[in-house]
């Protein structure tokens, strides 16, 4: 059932969001400072392709305050806007039944791409 559902969401703009966030990953990663985001990006991207299946679960690690400076730093660089773009996409899919499943997944990457950082995909 993982599959057939990763397989629609492709098809219904799961590429689209994946896209997105692999430009903005190859966008970040032009600069030294931006590999890091652009890393981030990337793990998303991935996960925009094939969310079925996934969990979202917060690692704690001895990284101290840096998670948070980062997630400050990603909301402003792009986080925002592509939380928009998962809210719309969300609302837009929960509007009909068959579309409810894939509305979830964007509500669930909403909380992703606002902060990545310190987060695992399992």
């Amino acid at each position: 059932m993982k599959t057939l559902g990763n397989i629609l969401w492709i098809i219904f703009g799961g590429f689209m969001i994946a896209l997105e966030y692999f430009i903005s990953g190859f966008m970040m990663m032009l600069t030294i400072i931006g590999i890091p985001f652009g890393l981030q990006a990337f793990k998303l991207g991935i996960l925009a392709l094939w969310p079925f299946g996934h969990k979202v679960e917060r690692i704690e690690s001895s990284s101290g305050c840096l998670n948070l400076i980062m997630n400050v730093i990603w909301f402003f660089i792009g986080g925002f806007w592509i939380a928009l773009t998962h809210l719309f996409w969300g609302v837009i899919f929960c509007i009909t039944i068959i579309g409810i499943p894939f509305g979830k997944q964007h509500f669930k990457l909403i909380g992703l791409s606002l902060s990545p950082f310190g987060r695992q995909i399992t």
